[in-house]
């Protein structure tokens, strides 16, 4: 009898040194306290979530991890303990020793004496915070993508518009809207390859320009700036507004591109940014000043709108000059 009773005292402690184990190298902190708020037993991870270390925190009250805004909340878990309800997981703040606070997901769990008798609770609690920035950070892709579909819709039905009331032809009409929308197709496929996160304007005139595979020579001069979402679809459409009409009515053979941008000022988001193209030995240099058609629209009015800023274009004998000032803030991408 001494003999069975030795047996399931050593697998008692066993269980016991076992579940103690599995406790305190769980990665989610595990709490429990009496119904009085006092803390009984803290394991490694609430010490690493928390930064008390399981001395400071045992016989000391739940409310040290707990806002005071969030001290009502304790209260009702409380009450709904001793009526034995059940707790649902749920979402709250807790916080830390050094008054950071934190996100966490907290599962309740009664603990009952023999009898059967709720004498205090188990808590569990997983750091969220990083799924909750996650979380946010969706939500605002979304709304962000959500606005850029719809100002695409707007300005492609513009495309559509605004050839369509300039063409007299039907199969010129057709060929002029799909190469605009092939160009604005190409600015997006560059985003989408950089989730969106800035594209180098370098980047932006070549994916821009080797589709024409144009002849010439094409020089590229100015310093490394990433451009913002709406600055690459803007400056997009008008290079690919600027390259057609080098393609019809230039000789590509003889003709000389060259693009540069600076940034005029201290390079501030209060600095302006200058984008130039410059194009030699054109045929019909006076095309856009003598046309109403949409690409005059769009290095006139469009795009210097759409960045809150001026465009220019001129002829000075056989060169062709476009350019295009805007405030840096709205070219540039920003960083959190």
């Amino acid at each position: 009898m001494v003999e069975k009773k030795n047996s399931k005292g050593r697998q008692k402690n066993h269980s016991e040194a076992r579940l103690a184990a599995v406790v305190n190298s769980s990665f989610d902190a595990i709490i429990s306290k009496d119904l009085s708020g006092t803390i009984v037993s803290w394991n490694r991870a609430a010490e690493r979530l928390f930064g008390f270390s399981a001395e400071q925190a045992i016989g000391q009250s739940i409310y040290m991890i707990i806002p005071g805004d969030r001290h009502a909340e304790e209260v009702e878990i409380i009450r709904r303990l001793k009526l034995g309800e059940q707790i649902e997981t749920f979402e709250t703040v807790r916080q830390k020793s050094t008054g950071e606070r934190v996100q966490v997901s907290i599962t309740i769990s009664p603990i009952a004496d023999k009898r059967g008798k709720i004498v205090g609770a188990s808590k569990i609690a997983r750091d969220i915070t990083e799924a909750k920035e996650t979380e946010r950070r969706l939500r605002l892709l979304m709304r962000e993508i959500n606005h850029r579909v719809k100002n695409q819709y707007a300005v492609i039905l513009a495309v559509i518009s605004q050839t369509a009331a300039r063409s007299q032809d039907i199969r010129v009409f057709e060929r002029r809207v799909r190469e605009r929308i092939m160009g604005l197709s190409h600015s997006h496929d560059l985003l989408s390859s950089v989730d969106w996160s800035g594209v180098d304007l370098r980047e932006l005139v070549a994916h821009q320009v080797k589709p024409f595979d144009t002849g010439g020579e094409f020089a590229l001069s100015g310093s490394d700036i990433l451009l913002d979402a709406n600055a690459v679809l803007n400056i997009g459409m008008a290079l690919n507004e600027l390259i057609t009409n080098r393609v019809q009515y230039a000789d590509p053979e003889r003709s000389r591109v060259k693009v540069s941008w600076r940034i005029l000022g201290d390079g501030s988001d209060s600095a302006m940014f200058e984008l130039t193209w410059q194009e030699s030995n054109v045929l019909h240099a006076d095309l856009l000043s003598q046309g109403n058609g949409f690409g005059s629209l769009v290095l006139r009015r469009i795009v210097a709108t759409a960045l809150g800023g001026t465009s220019e274009w001129r002829v000075e004998g056989d060169v062709l000059v476009w350019t295009l000032i805007a405030p840096l803030s709205r070219v540039r991408i920003h960083r959190d």
